[in-house]
């Protein structure tokens, strides 16, 4: 992975299926690509929502600065409500602002919105159907150093089983801020999953986005025969991207989907890639059970069954350490996003 590469995603044309060229970065492979944290996309795209529309208020427990909010309370100061720490009201307080015809976007850690105030947000946001959004901020083992009780592992599983709740897990800052836009623009509530860390920002202003649209990010060469596909959301896509390359070196295709919207699921999209790769790889921070992998194995069992295999925290609290440790130590760097492609490879015979 270290050779210099040229960039190039070919496009195919299989079935009902057609893979539109993503504009993403030229230095996608780079080792000088940008950098910047999700959040940071989270933050310029709430200001943008809020330039776009007077309704869009933001709510924080106490956590404006990490969650990148205090852009937005410095430019609507008067749009902005500090409920303190108590996230239980941090729900409860936006879903009466959404019956009164706001736009709430409430802000915390992951690990306590929705981790701690999930009773709130399913009774009185997910039952009532009111277009709140919860954001998720330092999700994921990648946290690094503030350890288990702060690296949200299940918000995933939490927010995807609520009837109503729309779920996004963007893959960098420039996703993130095109999402945060989408859901103030999308009826009903929403809840946005945001990693902590700088990680590579890898698509473009041009780069397209649409709630409930999965997208094909990389496509072999013609010459190389399609073996596997992964499926990848958030910040680790970024790896499924560098392990499908390090194939394409030794003569190994291999096709990467972005799947930043996990409800509601691109099903149509899911098995279309299925019946094209033949066997499916999954990719995300989170715990195996009940994510994004999990989803897609629904989708799959009903429509298409193919093997799988699933990259995740395999039924595991997380630890203190740096995130680029964690992300090794728990299996979900590009290597090990390799050894599993190649484990359902062998599968298929």
């Amino acid at each position: 992975m270290n050779q210099p590469v040229i960039y190039n995603v070919t496009q195919r044309t299989q079935g009902n299926m057609t893979n539109q060229d993503p504009k993403l970065s030229s230095k996608i492979f780079d080792e000088d690509i940008e950098k910047e944290p999700i959040r940071d996309g989270f933050g310029k795209g709430l200001v943008e929502a809020g330039e776009r529309d007077p309704r869009v208020v933001a709510l924080s427990a106490d956590l404006t600065e990490s969650t990148r909010t205090h852009w937005f309370k410095e430019k609507f100061p008067e749009r902005y409500i500090e409920i303190g720490v108590a996230e239980q009201n941090l729900a409860t307080v936006a879903s009466g602002l959404a019956n009164y015809g706001k736009i709430p976007f409430i802000t915390s850690y992951a690990v306590f919105s929705p981790g701690r105030n999930n009773e709130q947000i399913r009774t009185t946001i997910s039952l009532n159907n009111v277009p709140v959004k919860v954001v998720g901020a330092h999700a994921g083992i990648s946290v690094g150093p503030d350890g288990a009780t702060h690296q949200a592992l299940e918000d995933i599983a939490l927010m995807r089983v609520q009837p109503n709740m729309t779920v996004l897990v963007p893959c960098d800052s420039e996703e993130a801020q095109k999402a945060t836009i989408a859901a103030a623009q999308h009826d009903g509530p929403v809840y946005i999953r945001l990693a902590r860390e700088k990680t590579p920002k890898f698509t473009t202003q041009e780069t397209s986005f649409e709630i409930g649209k999965a997208q094909i990010f990389f496509t072999p060469q013609e010459d190389v025969a399609i073996k596997a596909g992964i499926i990848a959301c958030g910040p680790l896509l970024h790896n499924a991207l560098m392990a499908a390359k390090a194939f394409e070196y030794g003569g190994i295709g291999v096709e990467v989907m972005n799947l930043s919207t996990i409800k509601p699921i691109d099903k149509k999209a899911i098995v279309a890639f299925a019946k094209k790769v033949g066997a499916v790889v999954t990719v995300e921070e989170h715990q195996v059970a009940g994510g994004m992998g999990s989803a897609v194995a629904e989708v799959l069992s009903g429509e298409y069954p193919v093997p799988m295999e699933f990259v995740g925290v395999q039924d595991m609290f997380g630890q203190s350490g740096t995130p680029e440790e964690l992300i090794e130590h728990y299996g979900m760097g590009s290597s090990s996003i390799q050894k599993a492609v190649e484990k359902v490879i062998k599968r298929m015979g």
